[in-house]
């Protein structure tokens, strides 16, 4: 089959569930990662023809993509600060918002000497935010905590992928007091969706990807960063930094819970979407 007409079948029938754009996408993605072609090559030879055996993922694909599973999950990986990782349904699909957390993290890393730093991530889940950091930070020590097993062995396999060695360790912070060390900086995205926002989710969010990675009840919204907070306090060096992704309808009360605990130069920082996303504050 011509390779123009499956784009045509695409579009067809996943119009009525996607934007078109995002269908292309999905489109130019799909043959880049089965057949290993841009998405210029239908401009370049247009009567390109694909055998059976080369149509069969691609249909399977689409097939997939009609019933709202990630495309991420589809093929197996998602891309993140210019770096490949594995995903699978234990982990959430890195998100965009994600990086401008760890491209704040950088820019204030960079402000600083050579120093050796010690870096903990909290909630790590495919692994994406130590990685980066640790690929970009070369005399950083990283550490890395979630409570899912199942998400450790995923990001264990992208810190492999990515060459880097980063520290795992199964725990639950709800219940962790101390990890008998002293970070430079931690950083946690944390579950922050209240079931009241959950009407607000995509439905590809709401079937595929992992509940506990998402939500938190509507009357313990901040559950998490109260306890990472405290966590914080006994674990940062003395000028350590704590930083957060955070629930864009409480970013004030996010802040105050920073406030109350005594952390100090308290900054709140938009998403590039307007939306407030990340927090940061200093141990005093």
């Amino acid at each position: 089959m011509l390779l123009r007409d499956i784009k045509n079948i695409f579009e067809e029938e996943l119009i009525e569930i996607y934007p078109l754009t995002e269908v292309q996408s999905f489109f130019y993605r799909t043959i880049e990662h089965y057949l290993h072609l841009q998405r210029f090559v239908l401009a370049i030879e247009p009567n390109l023809t694909l055998t059976k055996e080369e149509e069969e993922p691609i249909f399977i694909v689409l097939s997939r993509l009609k019933l709202q599973e990630p495309l991420q999950y589809i093929l197996g990986c998602a891309h993140f600060m210019d770096l490949d990782f594995k995903v699978n349904s234990n982990v959430l699909i890195p998100r965009p918002e994600t990086e401008e957390l760890v491209c704040w993290i950088l820019e204030d890393v960079e402000k600083k000497t050579n120093q050796q730093i010690r870096i903990l991530d909290i909630g790590t889940g495919s692994g994406c935010i130590p990685i980066s950091l640790a690929k970009h930070v070369s005399q950083a020590e990283v550490f890395a905590i979630d409570v899912s097993g199942e998400a450790i062995d995923v990001a264990k396999e992208n810190a492999v992928l990515n060459g880097v060695d980063i520290t795992f360790l199964k725990a639950d912070i709800l219940e962790l007091q101390s990890l008998d060390l002293d970070f430079d900086i931690i950083v946690s995205n944390p579950p922050y969706v209240r079931q009241l926002e959950k009407i607000e989710m995509a439905d590809n969010v709401k079937k595929y990807e992992p509940d506990m990675a998402l939500y938190v009840p509507d009357d313990k919204a901040l559950m998490f960063y109260e306890k990472i907070s405290v966590f914080a306090k006994e674990n940062l060096i003395s000028g350590g930094t704590l930083y957060f992704e955070i629930n864009q309808y409480l970013g004030k009360e996010t802040k105050e819970l920073l406030q109350n605990e005594n952390f100090s130069e308290i900054e709140l920082r938009k998403d590039m979407f307007g939306n407030d996303r990340m927090l940061k504050g200093t141990k005093i």
